[in-house]
Order: C-alpha cells, then sequence, then structure tokens
C-alpha cells in the first residue's frame, strides 16, 4: 500500500496562497418555446405585467432565472430582450414577466394583444440557492428589482417559509401594488419622500431584520445592493457572532460562485446587465468579481454578495431592461 507523504509547513503555506477555486456554473437546460400571451396590464404608470402560456418555461423555471424574447420585426431590433421570470405556476403552464417601458423592445411587448405570440428562449442562468434549513427568508427589492424576487417569495411559501418583502422606490405612484404578492408575505414600503410608508431608503429597515432572517435576497440598483453589501459584512459582528476555524479532517473547501457556497451565503444578489447573447458567448453583460470577470447571464444573474468587487462594479456601472 502506498504511503501518504506527511504534510509539512511549506504544504501549509503552499494550499494558503494558493487561489480560491472558481466553480464552474451548472449547465441550464434551455428550450426555446412559443407563448402565447394570456393578459396585459399596466400595473403602474409605464410598468406592465403580462402572463404567457408557456409550459415548458414554467415547468422548469427558477426564482433569479429569466427569458430572452425575440421582438417583432417592426421594432427593428436584432439582439432578444432579457426578463426575468416574475412568476411561474406549474399547474396552468403560465410565466409571467414584469417590466418598464423603456425603448422601442419594450415598446412593441407593450402593444401586444391576448392570443399574440412571442419566441422565449429560457429559462436562463442561475437562480437564487436557498439552504434547506432556513425558515425566515428576507426579500429586499428597489423598484423594479421586485420582479427578481417576486418568484422566490411564492417558491418559499410553497416550502413552509415565512417571507418578509422589503420594497423601497422614489414615491407613491411607483409603490407595487400589495395586491400581486400572495398574503402571507409580511410587505413593508419606502418611499424617498415619505408619500407612503418608512420616509428613506429601503436599507433604512434591514437591520430591523437581519436577526430574524436567515437568508437575504436582493434586486435593484447598484447603489442599493452595494450598501447591502455593507451591511452583510458586518452582520456577525452586530450580532455576536462567533467566527471558529475550520474542524481538522472537516473536508474540502467548497468553491467560491458554487451552488453550495451561495447557499451558505446570508445575502444573494441579483445583478442587472445589458445582455448581448444571454448564453456567455458575448462578454457583453460582465460584472468584476473578486475573482476576476463574471457573466451576469451565465454565472449569475444571482452571486453571493463576497462574489462581487463592488468598488470595480461600481465604476463600472450595471444595469438591466
Amino acid at each position: 500500500m502506498r504511503k501518504r507523504r506527511a504534510a509539512s509547513a511549506s504544504d501549509a503555506d503552499d494550499r494558503a496562497s494558493a487561489p480560491r477555486r472558481r466553480a464552474r456554473p451548472p449547465t441550464v437546460t434551455m428550450r426555446l418555446v412559443d407563448a402565447e400571451l394570456l393578459d396585459s396590464r399596466e400595473i403602474l404608470p409605464g410598468q406592465w405585467l403580462q402572463h404567457f402560456h408557456a409550459p415548458g418555461l414554467a415547468t422548469a423555471a427558477r426564482a433569479g432565472q429569466f427569458v430572452h424574447v425575440r421582438t417583432g420585426d417592426w421594432s427593428g431590433l436584432v439582439l432578444r430582450r432579457p426578463f426575468t421570470i416574475n412568476t411561474a405556476d406549474r399547474s396552468t403552464g403560465a410565466i409571467s414577466i414584469h417590466f418598464r417601458e423603456v425603448g422601442r423592445g419594450t415598446a412593441w411587448m407593450s402593444r401586444l394583444r391576448v392570443g399574440d405570440r412571442l419566441d422565449m428562449l429560457g429559462p436562463l442562468g442561475q437562480g437564487f440557492q436557498v439552504d434547506p434549513r432556513a425558515r425566515h427568508l428576507l426579500l429586499v427589492a428597489g423598484g423594479l428589482g421586485v420582479a427578481d424576487v417576486r418568484l422566490l417569495a411564492d417558491e418559499a411559501l410553497a416550502d413552509g417559509r415565512q417571507v418578509v418583502l422589503l420594497y423601497g422606490c422614489r414615491d407613491a405612484s411607483e409603490v407595487y401594488p400589495s395586491s400581486l404578492l400572495p398574503d402571507e408575505v409580511e410587505y413593508l414600503v419606502t418611499t424617498e419622500d415619505g408619500s407612503v410608508g418608512h420616509r428613506g431608503l429601503v436599507t433604512d429597515l434591514v437591520l430591523g431584520y437581519e436577526a430574524w432572517a436567515d437568508q437575504a435576497f436582493a434586486c435593484g440598483p447598484l447603489p442599493m445592493l452595494r450598501a447591502l453589501a455593507g451591511l452583510a459584512e458586518g452582520r456577525k459582528g452586530r450580532l455576536g457572532v462567533a467566527t471558529l476555524g475550520r474542524k481538522r479532517g472537516g473536508g474540502k473547501p467548497v468553491p467560491m460562485g458554487s451552488p453550495a457556497a451561495r447557499r451558505k451565503a446570508f445575502l444573494q444578489v441579483a445583478m442587472e446587465q445589458n445582455m448581448g447573447c444571454a448564453v456567455g458567448a458575448c462578454l457583453g453583460c460582465v460584472v468584476w468579481g473578486v475573482q476576476g470577470p463574471q457573466r451576469v447571464c451565465r454565472e449569475g444573474p444571482v452571486f453571493a454578495v463576497d462574489e462581487i468587487d463592488w468598488e470595480a462594479t461600481a465604476g463600472a456601472g450595471a444595469h438591466r431592461r
């Protein structure tokens, strides 16, 4: 039997200095679907909610994933447009998307009529990873970012978890309708002008729930996500959580960016970015991670908060839709 060489001090130094492994993103099974529009309504000024019959997407979608939509020929647009999967009903085969009308592509979308059909590619990207032990989920959304966490609320409630949604916007005209949320969700609103709910930013409310929450999930403007990253970094110190060294023989380290590593993170964020191909080939949706460039369409849209280099990403800017 071959003897194992005793580990030396230099071996330990080599392991400590070795770069952390980056996980390869799990394979996502995508489908090209001819989706039929079931209904379309303007739920807020310039914001639309549309439901489509797309059983192939509804059965496969997970919270945080998105579809890539081909707009009509008259729009004059060549590239597809990404839309987060807002809800997915496996029993009826319907999915919904929530978007703001901001250009020719979304203007074309807002003019669709019931029975019209759309070419959709999806589901795409890596979704949220919920720890099986988590019972209390804190969702934080700014503006249209609520679309990214909406399906997570449904999935969490179906699994018997409790959900709190903190939502921030500029004023009363932009408040997400509570009627579009399940009754079981505890819903708190902040507006910058104080016209509804708490006056200030949605991040003002996070500290009141960080002890209650087992995990947190967020989507919204980059400054909001960056502020949440700062709060998450200091959470253990504020709560007095001790950090112990890894036990001897505790197993291999979990690669950063893997589903297992993301499940262990207190905070996961859905990044927003313009996309070209949406399958990882064009590199048009890159954000800066601590281990180098990360494709929002492939390694994301969802990341653990410690995967992102927030200083570099803030300098480059990030947005989607």
